[in-house]
């Protein structure tokens, strides 16, 4: 990438990212009674617009942009966090930013507050049929939702939904090599695979991860392995997923979810993002309880996200 890029290094090393994130121990009676560590990865303090797996995401993808590419095509649902995360990247880099959004429907209908803030952040909605944002990966596909923006996929820097690819995966490897030494088991929530896919490369020897889809379907094994290969050359690493934990499917929660994480709160002081982390504290909590993991071990939960704020955006 070329130093004159609005996104070029010195732009990004500007951010001022917290790296390594902290490593936080919380004293939580269900793990101790099992004689359990369990402690906090703090992503979501990486940064405070750009936080956890979406800076991790992010970074390596735009310290890959071809000089001119001054432009974020990318894609989300209506709750996507990783459209926030890009928008919020191209007003802190001055880069302009296009999310397609998934459900042709929702053009007619109020903003709701995720994508309010992306357009007060300067992102370009596109809203596209469901059958259309299905085959977006496709070259001909893509051309023709990159030329109703009135853009070329040539001339934009095109980030796949949820921010991962085989540039995020290499990034996210960071997030494991923080870890090496200080987990026998790490769990993080999984929508598109690429933190967990990134996470299992860069933990060492004898150290595994789990993951817990947000999304119900049973596809992500065959799409971490995906962006192993082209990341690593291959599947690294221990890891495997537990789909139990979905709460309803993606953007969803359930009363057993929400129960668990205000009681997690009360415990801890810890106010918890639902669609994601939550998730994964209940599973890890979950399985804790189930013996899944021996004495002694120490378990880390990855916290890749803060709740919105009390205004929603």
């Amino acid at each position: 990438m070329t130093s004159d890029l609005p996104c070029g290094p010195a732009a990004l090393a500007a951010l001022d990212p917290r790296l390594p994130s902290p490593l936080e121990e919380l004293r939580d009676e269900r793990f101790a009674r099992r004689g359990l560590r369990l402690l906090l990865k703090r992503d979501d303090l990486i940064h405070p617009e750009l936080p956890g797996n979406k800076w991790r995401k992010l970074e390596p993808n735009l310290g890959a942009a071809a000089s001119g590419r001054h432009t974020l095509f990318t894609f989300g649902g209506a709750y996507s966090n990783h459209l926030r995360a890009t928008a919020a990247a191209g007003r802190l880099l001055g880069l302009a930013t296009v999310g397609v959004v998934r459900g042709e429907e929702l053009a007619d209908r109020p903003l709701n507050p995720s994508l309010a803030r992306c357009a007060a952040d300067g992102m370009r909605l596109l809203f596209v049929d469901r059958a259309t944002y299905r085959r977006k990966a496709e070259p001909e596909v893509l051309a023709r939702v990159t030329a109703q923006a009135g853009l070329a996929a040539d001339d934009c820097l095109v980030v796949p939904e949820g921010g991962s690819n085989a540039a995020a995966a290499r990034g996210c490897a960071g997030l494991g090599q923080e870890l090496r030494g200080a987990a026998d088991v790490v769990g993080v929530a999984c929508g598109t695979g690429g933190t967990l896919a990134g996470l299992a490369a860069g933990l060492a020897e004898g150290q595994r991860a789990v993951g817990f889809p947000v999304l119900k379907g049973g596809f992500l094994e065959a799409e971490v392995e995906r962006l192993q290969t082209e990341a690593f050359g291959g599947r690294r690493g221990d890891w495997h997923l537990d789909d139990r934990f979905h709460g309803g499917g993606y953007a969803r929660t359930n009363p057993e979810l929400t129960a668990f994480a205000e009681d997690f709160t009360a415990r801890h002081g810890l106010p918890l993002e639902r669609l994601y982390v939550a998730k994964a504290l209940h599973g890890l909590t979950t399985l804790a309880e189930e013996g899944a993991f021996a004495r002694g071990m120490t378990v880390v939960a990855v916290v890749t996200g803060a709740p919105p704020s009390p205004s929603g955006v």
